[in-house]
């Protein structure tokens, strides 16, 4: 085996195998079908990556179709977001398609299944239905509408399209075997009576398929070569077979369906039933909520297209479920916005700071790169002054040798500024210090060449000038789950795992070249993190997200747990 096919993933090596029979580089065609029920999560980024990534590989068309076959749960916003992600994410589709597209052709192929002997109406209630089943272990019972003739089963199902049946009253069903071992053969529901709008056929329809039905026939109408679907869908590529069986011309390509894992996220959930929980009993905001799995979610958070991409790579695909720790991604988000981010300064818990012997009234304005990383980035000026703000963090009265930030007698060097020396501090009547006094070298300044400024000290602390500080809402983002995997705990609700304390709010002090930051522009506060400008954002009211810490903070409080 050669090197290039080793490292092949095992969707990649079907590929080629078929590339090597029946197949040319012309038949090739992918599919990405998103239901439009909810917004793309970070499960359906691995799964866009690989189909679109597969068409880039393979110079192959790939398709967005949208499985709009249940107008309850859809609607034209989830449209409108898994497009916007999709291109977000770097990807190009070669036509846009929906099932509802199909619509007429899917009920012509039923009649003539129903002529056939191959479909027949039911008319017992889901409940019967149910109990007839059987268990994987015991056969299902025939249903007593089974043998209806061709010709009722005719005038039922074209009733069923007029609407002149209420909701659950009859369906259509594929008549295979009750007796199979795969319980998905036994008698699936092709058509449910359902009277409701869709977003995009109105009220043309009053029955509607079901995905198993629609799927592969979508698939042959569109002439996908390779309908990938998440491990879950492994049962159902018998039926799959079985429809198109009854539809396929052997003149033309006939789709396979295989199956990959599904990649699971720590530390939160990507069902969409459970994010839609979320959302309407307002655990989080929206679906955009930056604590939100999903893509836009994330987006809003300050993530970026690389990032998500670059560990859709590194995941890969396999052919069993894994539980992916979200620090994965969150390094590949460190990564990314280390090398694109502008480093700028900006204070979340603000200590006061006074120079005194720095002269009155004065203020100067200091040379600040803006990326040691990109030096096309060029630099910007920040404002300096005798009263400053640095973090509570950064000053204790006293402190052992291995810290090396400011206390009493010791010294630090501001960044891009001048050397301090904590000479003394104020406290409030609970002993809370409020104040410190400090003095600077005036020839010590960054840059300026003087022996002084080549003078070393272990310490350097980010600052603002507290006159030229630009307040700003801080909201920090934590893990929205305390459970690494809190939908799979025996006996108890994922709910019961949600984190309080996903989200602070805070007031920050930031530099006065971020006022007039725009909508989704990320930064580098420095020595705190990566930080996106939210889309509430406005000129009286700057907000930021925190997308991630420099360092896996989570990782050491796990520890200490």
């Amino acid at each position: 085996m050669s090197e290039t096919s080793k490292s092949l993933n095992f969707i990649e090596q079907i590929i080629e195998e078929d590339l090597e029979k029946d197949y040319s580089q012309s038949n090739l065609r992918f599919r990405f079908p998103p239901e439009p029920n909810g917004y793309l999560h970070i499960g359906h980024a691995s799964s866009i990556c690989l189909n679109f990534g597969l068409g880039l590989r393979y110079k192959a068309p790939v398709n967005l179709r949208f499985d709009d076959t249940n107008p309850a749960k859809e609607e034209q916003e989830f449209v409108d977001a898994i497009k916007k992600d999709v291109s977000w994410l770097g990807f190009n589709w070669d036509t846009e398609r929906y099932a509802s597209d199909y619509f007429q052709q899917l009920y012509d192929w039923a009649v003539l299944l129903i002529k056939d002997g191959k479909a027949y109406v039911d008319s017992q209630s889901s409940e019967e239905m149910a109990e007839q089943k059987g268990t994987p272990t015991e056969p299902g019972v025939n249903s007593p509408y089974r043998n209806r003739s061709v010709e009722e089963n005719l005038s039922l199902f074209e009733a069923m399209k007029k609407g002149e049946f209420k909701e659950g009253s009859h369906v259509l069903r594929a008549k295979i075997d009750m007796a199979s071992t795969n319980m998905l053969m036994r008698d699936p529901i092709m058509y449910r009576v359902l009277h409701r709008a869709h977003h995009r056929t109105n009220t043309d329809w009053c029955i509607y398929p079901m995905y198993d039905w629609t799927h592969g026939e979508s698939d042959y109408i569109e002439q996908v070569s390779h309908s990938l679907c998440t491990l879950e869908f492994l049962p159902h590529r018998e039926l799959y077979d079985w429809f198109l069986d009854q539809v396929v011309d052997p003149k033309k390509l006939r789709p396979k369906q295989r199956e990959f894992a599904r990649r699971n996220l720590s530390h939160t959930v990507v069902s969409k039933r459970k994010l839609a929980q979320l959302v309407e009993q307002k655990v989080v905001k929206g679906w955009d909520d930056p604590r939100m799995p999903t893509i836009s979610g994330l987006r809003r958070r300050g993530y970026t297209p690389d990032a998500i991409r670059n560990f859709a790579d590194t995941i890969g695909i396999a052919k069993r479920d894994n539980l992916i720790d979200v620090s994965l991604l969150e390094f590949h988000v460190r990564e990314d916005l280390n090398k694109i981010t502008p480093r700028v300064m900006g204070v979340l818990d603000p200590l006061k700071v006074v120079i005194t012997n720095y002269p009155e009234g004065k203020e100067e304005w200091l040379e600040a790169e803006n990326s040691p990383e990109d030096e096309s980035l060029g630099s910007r000026q920040v404002p300096f002054s005798g009263e400053l703000y640095i973090e509570k963090a950064d000053f204790k009265e006293q402190a052992n040798k291995k810290f090396f930030r400011l206390k009493l007698g010791g010294e630090v060097r501001l960044k891009n500024g001048y050397i301090i020396k904590a000479e003394s501090c104020t406290k409030d009547t609970d002993g809370n210090i409020i104040e410190v006094q400090c003095t600077y070298d005036p020839k010590s300044k960054s840059g300026s060449g003087t022996p002084e400024s080549l003078r070393r000290v272990k310490g350097t602390l980010h600052w603002v000038s507290t006159k030229h500080a630009v307040p700003a809402e801080i909201r920090l983002y934590d893990r929205l789950f305390t459970h690494e995997s809190p939908d799979t705990q025996k006996d108890k609700d994922f709910m019961e795992f949600i984190n309080p304390n996903s989200l602070e709010v805070i007031t920050g002090y930031l530099e006065p070249s971020l006022k007039d930051a725009k909508a989704g522009e990320r930064f580098q506060f420095q020595r705190i993190g990566y930080f996106c400008v939210d889309r509430e954002t406005a000129p009286e009211k700057l907000i930021f997200n925190k997308t991630v810490g420099l360092r896996d903070s989570w990782a050491k409080i796990q520890q200490k747990g």
